[in-house]
């Protein structure tokens, strides 16, 4: 029974691709799980755009409110969590404000668009006593959580190595836009923030903290055509001026883990033939694993074996790895993105029911903004970086 749950009030500022992503995580919570604390409300949105996103949001959703300005969202009583899910240069005023207010928090990465930013959030989360996730969905693949349980077992013995590669295709097109994901004052980075913030918290999911890192940076399209109106990552732009580029395209880095081993981890924007091609591999001195976002269910073995000639073999997650028995009854019926949006909207609403954290959060976020500080440096002095040196 669902319908005597408290309900949870909540606002989205944004509602592009990701405002609504959240919003159908949260109408499907208790579909999943009936069991969760709250029972999510469809409060407000607040959305800028020209376009009727808000009157759709009120009519696919059921929002109560449709607004343009997020502080009036925020100023709403009845609102008890938002979703920071606009352009980065807005996520570290709304969060701010939405946590001194008393609002919790499902906050998209990059949280800030510095780590200064990303710091400021979470100060303001800390100080208010609210509960803030960060969008780290991959770590939440049960896959991606068997990997985690495997290495942390001891299972591949010492860990030597890791490989990390989250590489796409979205601004490959040297006629795409440029929207404010290129200008550093309104992204802060380019591939940094968007991509490589998601492959250091895999790395650090699985295997364990960063250390020390070496980082080259390169952009491959140094020019675009300057966006007309609303644009997405998508967007071609038009026959007008051409703008520079002011963030990267690629990123390459040698990295350092806490436990000793060493690590590579690669990323790009502009990777031709490439779509979300997101993986990890882990090497120990007694097996190993690979993953890949592609072939979400599945994650490849290697254990148990002599270490050499050992084969991989192909584990499929069944319902007794990590979320999948919510979604799914069997090995081999896959789950989806938004699947993984569920998973942490469970999470947030759990740490809101119980008031301890669970799953990723903001401090997770600021870990990662703080890397990316270490990779910004390493690249503009040609160096080996040490975390917290930045």
């Amino acid at each position: 029974m669902t319908a005597g749950k408290p309900t949870l009030g909540v606002g989205v500022v944004g509602f592009g691709w990701m405002g609504q992503v959240h919003a159908r995580a949260f109408s499907r919570l208790l579909q999943h799980y009936p069991d969760a604390p709250l029972r999510p409300r469809f409060v407000a949105v607040a959305d800028t755009a020209t376009d009727d996103r808000s009157q759709r949001a009120a009519a696919a959703f059921g929002f109560e409110h449709q607004l343009t300005d997020w502080r009036d969202l925020i100023a709403r009583d009845d609102v008890d969590v938002v979703c920071v899910t606009g352009p980065n240069f807005i996520h570290r005023d709304v969060a701010v404000a939405a946590a001194q207010a008393g609002k919790h928090l499902w906050v998209e990465k990059p949280a800030g668009r510095t780590s200064a930013e990303t710091g400021e959030i979470v100060a303001a989360v800390q100080a208010a006593g609210v509960q803030a996730a960060a969008g780290f969905n991959y770590r939440n693949a049960p896959a991606v959580e068997y990997a985690r349980h495997l290495v942390r077992s001891g299972r591949l013995g010492r860990i030597e190595h890791t490989a990390v590669r989250f590489c796409s295709d979205y601004s490959a097109h040297p006629d795409g836009a440029l929207t404010w994901r290129f200008q550093n004052e309104f992204a802060g980075s380019g591939v940094l923030g968007d991509l490589v913030s998601h492959a250091v918290d895999l790395v650090r999911f699985v295997v364990g903290d960063l250390t020390e890192l070496v980082v080259d940076r390169a952009t491959f399209i140094t020019e675009r055509p300057a966006a007309l109106g609303a644009a997405s990552h998508f967007s071609r732009g038009a026959d007008g001026p051409r703008l520079p580029v002011e963030n990267e395209d690629y990123v390459a880095a040698l990295l350092r883990l806490a436990d000793g081993s060493r690590g590579t981890l690669e990323s790009s924007r502009t990777e031709v033939g490439d779509q979300n091609a997101y993986s990890i591999e882990v090497h120990g001195t007694e097996g190993a694993l690979a993953w890949n976002y592609r072939r979400m269910g599945e994650l490849r073995v290697c254990l148990d074996q002599d270490v050499q000639d050992a084969q991989y073999a192909t584990l499929m997650v069944t319902p007794a790895h990590g979320e999948l028995g919510a979604f799914q009854p069997g090995s081999a019926n896959p789950m989806s993105y938004d699947d993984l949006k569920v998973v942490e909207a469970y999470r947030l609403v759990e740490s809101i029911g119980t008031g301890k954290p669970v799953g990723a959060t903001v401090t997770d976020a600021l870990i990662a903004a703080r890397t990316i500080d270490a990779m910004l440096l390493s690249s503009q002095e040609r160096r080996w970086v040490t975390l917290g040196e930045a």
